[in-house]
């Protein structure tokens, strides 16, 4: 890999980056961290607010290109490194229900989330971006009885974007531990490369709160 094919990734441990940074172990991608303390608010800076206007973790930046948005940057990566086998090819039949399921996490899945952990009452139906909460996980919970993955037997970088979330969100209570949701979770954090950025991200962590006296 040449210099020109490195990956920044913009970086705050124990945050929404954490799967974008365990998707570039998985893609064995050549990356460099661009770290934020966001315990001592770095990512409400100027510097970072040139990159993202929202202050927010994950960005990406390859190249020339700059990449914001979670889902966009799980899709950009995964066809950047085809060959660790974590993107069906754009004639592959599981193709779109690989965009689908992605999409979805970012359409549905987030919003359906936040308004279930702030308790507010969601939109009617007919307006709600997810239709009703029960509704939303139902359908990843249907999808996700068919087979060890997303997509059945492959693993796609879709379910690394999933298995972390379904992680954090069953630890905190906003996701329910029903038995499909906590084997997809074990299965998915199991593995070399979420173990490593885990024990990463709690001495990233440690550090910054030591940092700001915390």
């Amino acid at each position: 890999m040449t210099d020109q094919n490195r990956i920044i990734l913009y970086y705050s441990p124990q945050s929404r980056a954490t799967g974008t940074r365990v998707l570039l172990e998985e893609l064995g991608a050549p990356y460099d961290l661009h770290v934020l303390n966001m315990k001592a608010g770095e990512q409400r800076q100027p510097a970072y607010l040139a990159i993202n206007p929202l202050g927010k973790v994950p960005a990406i930046r390859h190249g020339e290109a700059l990449v914001t948005e979670q889902v966009a940057i799980t899709i950009y990566l995964a066809d950047l490194f085809p060959q660790a086998g974590l993107t069906p090819a754009l004639n592959d039949p599981l193709r779109g229900p690989y965009l689908r399921w992605i999409a979805y996490y970012g359409s549905s899945f987030e919003p359906a989330l936040i308004d279930k952990f702030m308790q507010r009452e969601p939109a009617p139906i007919t307006q709600s971006p997810y239709a009703d909460y029960d509704t939303m996980l139902g359908a990843l919970e249907a999808q996700l009885s068919k087979g060890p993955y997303l997509l059945g037997e492959r693993m796609t970088a879709a379910d690394v974007l999933w298995g972390v979330a379904f992680s954090w969100t069953m630890m905190f209570g906003i996701v329910p531990k029903k038995d499909v949701f906590v084997r997809y979770a074990e299965r998915m954090t199991a593995r070399p490369a979420f173990q490593r950025i885990t024990a990463a991200d709690a001495e990233m962590a440690a550090e910054h709160a030591k940092a700001v006296g915390g």
